[in-house]
């Protein structure tokens, strides 16, 4: 009978962990961060409700390399000029009102775990081969603001997700570089050009091709110009890697794509 008798430390303190965190969410239910209504108790820990995330619009289409809305008339401009060798981009969801949000929180608000919700709607548009993912890197100064890499978040949840490495520390800003939001895109340009550095002793000891390894994918929160994506690629491709992608969460419409858009 003494096996009948023994609870545990262990199993008390899980016991009345698990209670607690019961107890919190009925006395404090999370949120949708988009919509503030109350998340189906189906999924307590969510952070944006299935509706919302049904509202999120799919990139589909447009050019094969980039993913960018053709233009009505001739080829694709915005990739015309990308490095050979950055074979494409992709990105899963128009950075519309439910997008911007999971953006705003992840990257401003503190909410690492909606990195995991970014991570689920790429995977929809992300088919990886024999790949590390690489999270675009943020400068010291602005890193120390944030505590953290929004963009690692999101790579950590993909990889978890496809089983695929993620490298951290290969790729570093060479210097700060002012805020891309208000940026025209050919300032975009000039503010992060040259603005990265391949760690040459993480970058030998990986041996890409020794490894398996045939390709490294960028990987973002944000597709805007792809400015920030070519110069990084651009990086990694004079230190030596042969192919490289970039995949992002939500990609934001210029003026000309949101007059012309159908969907």
């Amino acid at each position: 009978m003494e096996k009948d008798r023994g609870f545990t430390a262990a199993t008390l303190k899980a016991a009345a962990g698990a209670s607690l965190v019961s107890l919190a969410r009925f006395l404090l239910p999370n949120s949708c961060i988009v919509c503030q209504r109350m998340v189906e108790q189906s999924n307590p820990d969510n952070l944006v409700c299935s509706v919302c995330c049904s509202r999120m619009r799919r990139v589909t289409g447009g050019c094969c390399r980039c993913a960018q809305p053709l233009p009505p008339v001739g080829p694709c401009r915005l990739c015309s000029d990308w490095p050979d060798g950055f074979d494409n981009v992709r990105s899963a969801v128009w950075l519309d009102r439910e997008a911007r949000a999971v953006v705003h929180g992840l990257k401003y608000g503190g909410f690492t775990r909606l990195g995991a919700v970014a991570a689920a709607e790429i995977r929809g548009a992300f088919s990886p081969r024999s790949a590390v993912l690489i999270p675009i890197p943020l400068g010291q100064k602005r890193l120390k603001q944030r505590g953290y890499n929004q963009s690692a978040y999101i790579a950590r949840a993909l990889g978890n997700a496809f089983g695929i490495p993620v490298i951290e520390d290969i790729l570093a800003r060479r210097r700060e570089t002012r805020s891309q939001t208000e940026l025209t895109p050919d300032e975009r340009m000039i503010n992060v050009s040259g603005a990265f550095r391949v760690d040459d002793d993480k970058n030998g000891t990986l041996e890409p091709t020794a490894a398996g390894i045939v390709e490294a994918v960028l990987v973002d929160d944000v597709f805007t110009t792809g400015a920030t994506l070519v110069a990084a690629a651009k990086c990694l491709l004079e230190s030596g890697w042969q192919s490289v992608s970039g995949i992002t969460f939500a990609r934001a419409r210029t003026f000309a794509d949101t007059v012309l858009a159908v969907d």
